[in-house]
Order: C-alpha cells, then sequence, then structure tokens
C-alpha cells in the first residue's frame, strides 16, 4: 500500500490528465496487473505513478505525421514487452550511446579507459547500479521505488536531461494543458535520483 500523499499527488495528476481531454482512459490497473508488471520488468512504481496508473490508464491514439514515438504512453496491459523493454531501457542506452559516440563520460566512474569498447563495457556496469526509471510518456520518466513519491519527471535524450515538472502532477500540466501559463523564473525542480540528477 502507498503512501496517502502519493496517492494523492498521482490521483490529482490523473484527474488533469482526464480534465484536458486529448486521451481516452481505459479502467486503471489493477493490484493483479501492477504485481505483474513489477515481477516482468522487475521494478516497483513510485506511489504516486501507481496511483496516476490506477486511476485510468492512458491511451495511445494514432500518431500524427512527424510525431516521434508511435506509441509515446506505455502499453503496460496487453502491450507488446518488447516495445516495453524499449522504453524502460531508453534513459540506460541513451547514455551508453553518448559514451560510445559523443565521447561523455561520468566523473564518479573513475579514469576513462583508452580503448572504445572497454569503456562501454565500463559505463554498462556502472549504470547497472543508477536508480531505475519508469516511462510515463514518451521520454518522460518518474524513479522507481515504492514508497516514495513526488520526484520530478524527467525528460531524458542521451545525456540532456531536464525537469519537466515538478512532480507527476505538476508535469501533466506542464505537458497537457493548454492554459498553463508562462513557466515562473523561480520554477527549479531538485532531481532526487542519483546519477541522473547529475546530468541536469
Amino acid at each position: 500500500m502507498g503512501s496517502n500523499e502519493g496517492a494523492d499527488l498521482g490521483a490529482r495528476a490523473a484527474r488533469r490528465l482526464a480534465e484536458t481531454g486529448l486521451y481516452e482512459l481505459e479502467p486503471g490497473l489493477t493490484d493483479a496487473e501492477f504485481t505483474r508488471i513489477e515481477r516482468d520488468y522487475d521494478f516497483a512504481f513510485a506511489d504516486d505513478h501507481r496511483a496516476f496508473l490506477a486511476a485510468g490508464l492512458p491511451v495511445n491514439v494514432p500518431p500524427e505525421d512527424g510525431q516521434t514515438w508511435s506509441r509515446p504512453w506505455p502499453e503496460w496491459r496487453g502491450g507488446d514487452m518488447e516495445s516495453v523493454r524499449r522504453q524502460l531501457d531508453w534513459p540506460v542506452e541513451g547514455v551508453l550511446l553518448s559514451v560510445e559516440h559523443n565521447g561523455y563520460w561520468y566523473e564518479g566512474w573513475g579514469r576513462r579507459p583508452a580503448d572504445g569498447t572497454a569503456a562501454l563495457d565500463k559505463a554498462r556496469r556502472h549504470l547497472a547500479d543508477v536508480p531505475v526509471l519508469v516511462p510515463v510518456y514518451a521520454h518522460r520518466y518518474l524513479p522507481a521505488g515504492r514508497g516514495s513519491f513526488g520526484h520530478p519527471v524527467l525528460s531524458m535524450w542521451q545525456t540532456d536531461v531536464i525537469s519537466y515538472g515538478s512532480d507527476l502532477a505538476d508535469y501533466i500540466h506542464q505537458e497537457f494543458d493548454e492554459a498553463r501559463g508562462e513557466v515562473e523564473e523561480s520554477w527549479n525542480p531538485r532531481a532526487t535520483a542519483p546519477f541522473w540528477r547529475d546530468l541536469l
């Protein structure tokens, strides 16, 4: 059972999405479905993310021309496991791509091996220990972790990481609400997930 604050935050995010009218919402994921997903993919949803998906499951619509992601909402119910796995792997694979092709190296990993293959192997070993990020929508992510909530939503594109919302409800407002105003200068979400927060 998640925290009340996390559950309230997730429910508020779900209401905000429903109010936009942009997406069809199927009945939310059940406890049995959460158990299967978390077992199959080896992570636990944060409390707010879980409550969001329990309130209603967003359904993908046919993509518009030029849209990068044909199925931006992870298809947790009955979707293609390979597609969901690719979305889950996206953050780590993006960092590895930057290591391989852009010379990126995280200082916490120690000295970069001169050999490219050795550098990639070392980066892969280190990345196996970073917190799991769970897709919310396209390349927007929340950290995994039962008992946690209120994390900023991160937009992940290789090592280009930015905050897209101070929490899940704010993210839904920023991404989907046409009535959103200009972002205030004081808006400065603090990422919480080790390693990933250092890429901001």
